[in-house]
């Protein structure tokens, strides 16, 4: 299982996430741009992009290796190649909205 970890910085409109997925042969590093725009549409009323980040990366991870995921993108571009990473992540993020 790959751990993946999220560190998000503010910058004009939006956030620019550094992401490290490693396992237990290799690490890769990833650089995710998430506009405010975006954080309020696939999260409304988060106040940042971590945990929507980490949920992609997982979202990704579950049909491609880590070796295989650009090293640089914004994050609407993964519904280019996954029609359902929208719904998919929706759904996702309300499942978990409701435990809390």
């Amino acid at each position: 299982m790959a751990e993946i970890e999220v560190q998000c910085q503010r910058i004009d409109n939006g956030w620019l996430c550094a992401v490290t997925v490693a396992d237990e042969r290799s690490t890769s590093s990833h650089t995710v741009a998430v506009s405010d725009e975006d954080l309020e549409r696939f999260e409304s009323g988060a106040e940042e992009p971590t945990d929507l980040v980490r949920r992609s990366f997982g979202f990704l991870l579950a049909r491609e290796p880590k070796e295989a995921i650009l090293h640089s993108f914004d994050l609407p571009v993964i519904g280019r190649y996954f029609p359902e990473f929208e719904r998919e992540i929706m759904r996702d993020i309300g499942r978990n909205i409701g435990k809390g």
